[in-house]
């Protein structure tokens, strides 16, 4: 009779395991298909991580999310893809230069989303009159929101989108220009 208690507390042990061991599994394919999903030119949204976010926070949560989605430990056909969309967005996260114009756009995708604010309290006189009363505290409240927080996401979509087909259109300007000159010199 004890042996057979063992049995059952050893075969119960093998099954939790194996059970965590398909819970990590699904975590860890959603986790791919949570990076594969996100926006591609912001890293933020990568690494899933706040814009106010410093470089130890871009390490831990690099290496977080790196661990999960690593190719040899994750089995989603597409984890190598995710995890070089990690790399790339903590490379580019790391690198001052290209931090310095993602934080430009958030800061220009939040003087927007404040300029349309102050419209919206012109029409509305009792929240005006609410952010009067409180002094900067009601709008200080409403950038800490969720629904700010959303907004100014999709204002950065929006703005990197816009930059990066300007930039596209400026390749293909030099491109074109290229081919021309080229053309001319044969000729």
């Amino acid at each position: 009779m004890g042996k057979t208690n063992h049995t059952a507390t050893i075969d119960d042990d093998l099954l939790l395991k194996n059970f965590f061991a398909k819970v990590s599994e699904v975590e860890r394919d959603n986790e791919v298909l949570r990076i594969l999903s996100y926006f591609k030119l912001n890293p933020f949204e990568y690494l899933n991580l706040p814009f106010d976010s410093l470089i130890d926070d871009v390490k831990k949560q690099y290496r977080k999310l790196s661990l999960m989605v690593y190719p040899d430990k994750c089995k989603h056909p597409q984890a190598k893809e995710a995890f070089g969309a990690l790399a790339k967005a903590q490379q580019l996260l790391l690198n001052q230069n290209e931090r310095d114009y993602l934080l430009s756009q958030v800061n220009s995708a939040k003087e927007e989303l404040r300029a349309k604010r102050k419209k919206q309290l012109k029409k509305d006189t009792t929240l005006k009159i609410k952010s009067l009363v409180e002094e900067g505290k009601y709008d200080k409240q409403y950038e800490q929101s969720e629904e700010f927080q959303q907004e100014l996401k999709v204002k950065v979509r929006e703005l990197l989108t816009e930059q990066e087909c300007s930039r596209r259109k400026m390749q293909m300007k030099i491109s074109e220009e290229e081919g021309r000159l080229k053309r001319d010199e044969e000729e």
